[in-house]
């Protein structure tokens, strides 16, 4: 079943960030994941609620997403985020 992963990022570092945007994209394809959204303008409709930068990622199973997360692949690229932005990821299951 589909699964979503949602990261809500703020940025710390904005040239470093870079450097991680254009490294994350091949981990994320070698485990068929997709960018459903990256980064666009987020409004809030209810709450208080304020990401400054959201992702959505999209996967064939959370067992992929979960992969990719964990995966030696991406591994580099997290070092990247973690460094340049605190970050809160979830995944969920699509219906």
């Amino acid at each position: 079943m589909t699964a979503y992963v949602i990261v809500d990022v703020e940025v710390t570092d904005p040239v470093g960030y870079e450097e991680y945007k254009k490294l994350a994209p091949a981990a994320v394809a070698l485990y068929g994941g997709r960018y459903a959204a990256r980064g666009a303008q987020a409004e809030t409709l209810e709450g208080d609620w304020a990401p400054t930068r959201l992702v959505i990622l999209e996967f064939p199973s959370v067992e992929r997403a979960k992969a990719w997360l964990n995966s030696p692949e991406y591994a580099p690229a997290l070092a990247m985020r973690h460094q340049y932005a605190k970050s809160k990821t979830v995944v969920i299951e699509g219906v």
